[in-house]
C-alpha cells in the first residue's frame, strides 16, 4: 500500500513540474498548473489518484504552514493604522456579499436553506490564494496588502464564528449559548496564548535556537500543538495555526523559522492546490456549468467591486481600493468546510460542494490573473474611473510649492522626517493612506492626500519646482508615472526613488532619478558602516538595538 501511494504521488508530481514549467514559460501562475494537474490526474480524465482521503490530510499541512507563517509576519505596528477598514470593511464585505449571492443562488432555483448556506460560503475570500500570490509579488507589506490579509482575518474568524454556531445548533444549543460559549473560548485561547508568549515561549525558543535542526523541530512542533487543542476546543485548524504564529511574531526568530518552514510549506500546498482539481469531473461540470459561470461571474466582478465601493466610502485612494478589490475575487476554503458542515447537518445536498468546486476552479484561476496583473489592470480601468470622476483623488486646498516633498510616509519615510523637518525651508508629506494623513495633521505636519502617479496631483502640489523630491513608494510602476512627469516638466531637484532591484534601478535612472534606493543593498551598507563604528563590542549594537525599538 504504501509503495503504490509513494508511486501515485511521484507521479502527479512529476505531471505537476512539467504543467509547472509551461506555465513558467508562458509566465501564468504557477497555481494553475496545480489545479489543471489535479484536473488531469483527477476521476473526470485520467483518475490516477485512487489516495484521495490521504492526499487531502497531507493538503491540511499545507494550509496549517501557510497561516502558521502568516501569524510570524503578523506585525501589528504595521497594520494598527489600517485597523478600521479591516474591521468595517471586512464585516461589510461578507454581509453584502452574502446578501447577494442569497439572491442570485434563489434565482437560480436552489432552495432557501441552501441558497443561505451558498450565499454565506460564497462570501468569503481565500487567505491561501491571497497570501501566497501576494507573497510571490513581494506586495504582503504594501498597503494595499495588508489591508487584505486584515480583511481576510476578520472573515476567517466570521467564518470561525459560523461554523461554532452551526455545530452548536446541531448540538441542540441554544443561540445565547452559542454566542457565549464561543466568545469565552475565544477570549480565554487569546489570554493563555499572549501570556505564554511573553514568558514561556522567549525562554524555550532561545534555548532551541542555539540548533538549527531543534529550532526547525520545536516550531513545527508547536505549530501542530496549538492547532490540535484548539480543533479539540471548537475552533479550525487554520485558527489554531494562525495563532501559533502570531505568538512567535515577536519573538526574535519568527524569520529564521520562517525560512526553515517555507519550502516544506511550499510542497504541501501544492498537494493543496492538486487536490482541489480533483475534485472536477465531467458529470458535474456539465450539470452544474450554468449557476456555476453565474456565480463565478458575480464573485469575479461583484467583490472587487463591493470592496472598491467600501474602501472609497472609506476615504482610501482608488489604486488602493482597486488593488485590494482584486484580490477579492475568489472563494474561500472556509467555504467548503461551511458548506460540508451544511451537509453533515443535513441542511444541504452533495451537489452543492460540487457547484463550490467548479466555482473555485474558475475563480481562482481567473483572481490569479487580477492578483499578477493588478497594477496593469489598474492602469487600463482607472482611464475609466476618471471619466465618471471616480479615479481622482485630489485634495483641492490651496497648495504651495514646497522645498521638499516626501511621497510615502508609512514605510521608512516616517524615518526620513525628522531629518527632512530640520533642513532649511518647506516640506510636504504626500501620502494615500487617509489614516496617515489624519496622524501627520494632528501633529502640526504639512501632508496631503494622493497618489504620486497622478498627473494632475502633481501639478497641483508643483512637484517639478521642488528643491528635493523622495520617494520611499517601491511600486515601480508609480515611480516611472512619478519620473515620466518630473522629466516631461523639466525639474531640475534632487530625485531619490525607492525600487526592489537592480534592473528597476537602471529603468529610474534612465527616465532621470539622481539616486535609486534598492533596500536591501542599502541595508547591507548601513551594516557595513555599523561595523566599522562599533566592531564587535556587545555595548554598542545594544544601544543601536534600543534605539530601533523605540523608532
Amino acid at each position: 500500500m504504501m509503495e503504490y501511494l509513494f508511486v501515485e504521488v511521484g507521479v502527479v508530481m512529476v505531471i505537476a513540474g512539467i504543467l509547472a514549467i509551461l506555465a513558467y514559460k508562458l509566465r501564468q501562475p504557477l497555481i494553475i498548473a496545480y489545479i489543471l494537474t489535479g484536473v488531469l490526474v483527477g476521476p473526470g480524465v485520467m483518475n490516477l489518484v485512487q489516495s484521495t482521503d490521504v492526499l487531502g490530510g497531507l493538503s491540511k499541512f499545507g494550509i496549517a504552514l501557510l497561516l502558521f507563517i502568516v501569524g510570524l509576519n503578523l506585525n501589528w505596528r504595521s497594520i494598527r493604522d489600517v485597523g478600521p477598514v479591516v474591521l468595517i470593511g471586512g464585516i461589510c464585505q461578507v454581509i453584502i456579499t452574502s446578501a447577494i449571492g442569497y439572491g442570485i443562488t434563489t434565482a437560480l432555483g436552489f432552495d432557501t436553506t441552501t441558497s443561505l448556506f451558498l450565499g454565506l460560503a460564497f462570501s468569503f475570500s481565500s487567505t491561501i490564494i491571497i497570501v501566497k500570490l501576494l507573497s510571490d509579488k513581494d506586495d504582503l507589506d504594501r498597503l494595499y496588502g495588508r489591508i487584505s490579509v486584515g480583511m481576510l482575518i476578520v472573515q476567517d474568524m466570521m467564518a470561525m464564528f459560523a461554523l461554532l454556531m452551526l455545530g452548536a445548533w446541531h448540538d441542540g444549543g441554544s443561540i445565547s449559548q452559542i454566542v457565549t460559549t464561543s466568545l469565552v473560548k475565544g477570549v480565554l485561547v487569546v489570554v493563555a496564548l499572549f501570556l505564554l508568549s511573553k514568558t514561556v515561549l522567549p525562554l524555550l525558543f532561545k534555548f532551541v535556537a542555539r540548533s538549527q535542526e531543534l529550532l526547525f523541530l520545536v516550531a513545527l512542533g508547536w505549530c501542530f500543538a496549538v492547532a490540535s487543542i484548539l480543533l479539540n476546543i471548537g475552533f479550525s485548524i487554520e485558527i489554531g495555526a494562525l495563532l501559533a504564529g502570531i505568538s512567535l511574531a515577536a519573538s526574535g526568530f519568527q524569520h529564521e523559522i520562517e525560512a526553515k518552514i517555507r519550502t516544506l510549506r511550499d510542497f504541501f500546498l501544492i498537494i493543496f492546490f492538486i487536490v482541489l482539481g480533483t475534485g472536477l469531473t465531467l458529470g458535474s461540470l456539465q450539470a452544474l456549468l450554468l449557476p456555476a459561470v453565474v456565480i463565478s461571474l458575480y464573485i469575479l466582478v461583484g467583490n472587487p467591486l463591493i470592496a472598491w465601493l467600501l474602501m472609497r466610502l472609506l476615504g482610501y485612494h482608488p489604486r488602493t481600493a482597486f488593488l485590494t478589490g482584486t484580490t477579492m475575487a475568489q472563494i474561500s476554503e472556509f467555504s467548503f468546510i461551511l458548506l460540508t458542515a451544511g451537509i453533515a447537518a443535513g441542511l444541504v445536498t452533495q451537489s452543492s460542494l460540487a457547484l463550490a468546486t467548479i466555482v473555485a476552479l474558475i475563480t481562482i484561476t481567473l483572481s490569479s490573473y487580477f492578483i499578477a496583473y493588478n497594477e496593469q489592470l489598474y492602469e487600463h480601468f482607472s482611464v475609466v474611473l476618471e471619466r465618471f470622476g471616480l479615479g481622482k483623488h485630489i485634495d483641492k486646498r490651496s497648495a504651495e510649492v514646497a522645498d521638499y516633498i516626501l511621497f510615502g510616509y508609512s514605510r521608512s519615510g516616517r524615518r526620513l522626517w525628522p531629518q527632512l523637518k530640520k533642513m532649511t525651508g518647506t516640506s510636504l508629506v504626500v501620502d494615500y493612506n487617509p489614516v496617515v494623513i489624519e496622524e501627520l495633521a494632528s501633529a502640526g505636519i504639512a501632508a496631503m492626500y494622493g497618489d504620486a502617479g497622478s498627473d494632475d496631483l502633481l501639478h497641483f502640489i508643483g512637484v517639478a519646482r521642488a528643491k528635493l523630491i523622495i520617494s520611499t513608494i517601491p511600486d515601480i510602476l508609480v515611480t516611472i508615472d512619478l519620473l515620466d512627469y518630473l522629466r516631461t516638466h523639466h525639474a531640475h531637484g534632487t530625485i531619490i526613488v525607492t525600487v526592489k532591484n537592480a534592473e528597476e534601478a537602471a529603468r529610474c535612472y534612465k527616465l532621470g532619478a539622481t539616486y535609486a534606493v534598492i533596500p536591501s543593498v542599502l541595508g547591507g551598507e548601513h551594516l557595513g558602516q555599523y561595523l566599522k563604528e562599533k566592531k564587535i563590542a556587545k555595548s554598542g549594537w545594544r544601544k543601536l538595538a534600543k534605539q530601533q525599538k523605540a523608532a
